[in-house]
């Protein structure tokens, strides 16, 4: 989830950032802190904004859920990498004024020895009125499409533990993007066709990073497109991964999310922005996409900004914050 330039960039420091909070959540025993009340996001109509509230009935397997929802710009959702502590996360998102929880689930997930832990936790957010999505991505999606349905997206349903899948694929950080992107690019969306032909009634929604705008892509009839547009066209909905600690200003959160914000409302599709809570490291570039260090109180000084600025949109859904790891460790 971090977003240097156009360049590939290294899971191994979302990984080693997720391992740093974690020790402090260890250590601070989960520390939680109040949030504002938030709810899901409805599909809005360009030029219109979401309903106050809004109920949705969505079949994702044996369970069917039923998930009331309040105002789509009040919304906050959480990324959840670490599954191993499935009632401090349901509690920290409870605290936090969570709404969403993106889940990781892991291939083969019925016979996985985390189950035990995502039901655990898939349980307790429902009883608390969040929706729980489920998590899942992987570069070398875009050349396997075929086993990602067979081994991740279907036992992922099969658990009845989810409302809808997300996804987080990153193409760009594959070799091939730097020598075929178009091609790359053109696998990618039909791995996201795929998904959808195969996900029945569960909503698909992916993360993408602010700078999709800018890149070339066709839309079904060969015309000339946008990626962030085509993700759009194929998904319910997006998490623009505009990650600044400012809200404001040419390289503020708000500025990066704009062409996304403006692409959901003319699409009609919700878009979310996404927020760095996480370790990165310590260069200048670093720094400013990501809140570690901060305390809760002084990020939400910004998070406060970030949707003010963004209110007036008809396509903003709210808030998603990455990640669960990351935000425990804050202090208040």
């Amino acid at each position: 989830m971090r977003l240097r330039t156009r360049s590939a960039r290294s899971r191994r420091y979302r990984l080693a950032g997720l391992a740093t909070a974690l020790a402090a959540v260890t250590v601070a025993g989960l520390v939680l802190a109040p949030g504002a009340s938030a709810a899901s996001k409805p599909t809005t109509k360009p030029g219109t904004k979401a309903s106050s509230t809004t109920s949705t009935k969505t079949t994702t397997g044996p369970a069917t859920v039923t998930v009331t929802t309040a105002s789509a710009p009040d919304s906050r959702a959480l990324w959840v990498w670490d599954t191993s502590t499935p009632v401090e996360t349901v509690d920290l998102a409870v605290s936090a004024g969570i709404d969403q929880l993106f889940v990781a689930v892991p291939p083969n997930v019925t016979t996985s020895s985390q189950l035990p832990n995502l039901r655990t936790l898939s349980e307790r957010a429902r009883a608390a009125g969040i929706r729980v999505d489920a998590l899942g991505g992987d570069p070398g999606w875009v050349d396997n499409a075929s086993w990602v349905v067979t081994y991740w997206l279907k036992p992922a349903r099969a658990t009845g533990l989810f409302t809808g899948i997300h996804v987080d694929v990153e193409p760009y950080t594959t070799p091939a993007w730097t020598t075929s992107q178009s091609t790359v690019v053109t696998k990618y969306l039909k791995l996201l066709d795929t998904l959808k032909a195969n996900a029945g009634s569960a909503p698909i929604e992916a993360d993408i990073p602010f700078w999709f705008n800018g890149i070339p892509a066709k839309t079904s009839a060969g015309a000339a497109s946008s990626l962030d547009r085509e993700i759009m066209r194929r998904t319910a909905g997006v998490t623009v991964m505009a990650y600044r600690n400012t809200a404001a200003g040419a390289d503020g959160t708000l500025a990066l999310a704009a062409p996304a914000l403006t692409a959901g409302a003319a699409l009609g599709k919700p878009v979310r922005i996404g927020q760095e809570t996480t370790y990165l490291g310590d260069t200048a570039v670093d720094t400013k996409q990501t809140f570690f260090g901060w305390t809760r109180t002084a990020m939400e000084g910004q998070l406060t900004q970030v949707t003010a600025g963004a209110a007036s949109q008809a396509s903003f859904a709210g808030l998603a914050i990455h990640s669960a790891a990351g935000y425990a460790a804050m202090a208040p």
